[in-house]
């Protein structure tokens, strides 16, 4: 029988202790929580390199590239590429990007595309 992590619900590998999506310890019998977790997922992104991406390259969505959220950074990259035909498309890019940069480092920008937390 299929044990399931009780944090996120993602199935557990027969014996693991750590759940891979969310990072919490489970206990491999029952799939509960065997302590407060302070283990991280070792998928997840950082919150510091995608928030300097966001204020350094936002302009061209690496940062959305970075974070998973791929429909989101490839609308920045044709903004700010086939914008500069209107002048203004490259400016709101950037903007755009800048907002999210600091968003991301103060959290209110906290998971990825996956629903995983940002650690720091």
């Amino acid at each position: 029988m299929a044990k399931f992590c009780t944090n996120c619900g993602n199935e557990l590998k027969e014996g693991a202790d750590i759940c891979l999506n969310c990072g919490k310890i489970v206990n491999e019998k029952s799939g509960v929580e065997k302590t407060e977790s302070k283990a991280t997922n070792p998928n997840a992104k950082s919150k510091i390199a995608a928030g300097i991406l966001g204020i350094l390259l936002g302009s061209l969505g690496v940062h959305n590239f970075y974070l998973g959220y791929t429909g989101k950074a490839v609308g920045q990259l044709l903004l700010t590429l086939v914008g500069w035909v209107i002048c203004i498309g490259p400016a709101i890019a950037s903007i755009w990007g800048l907002v999210e940069g600091i968003m991301i480092l103060t959290g209110s920008i906290d998971k990825d595309a996956s629903g995983r937390k940002l650690v720091d």
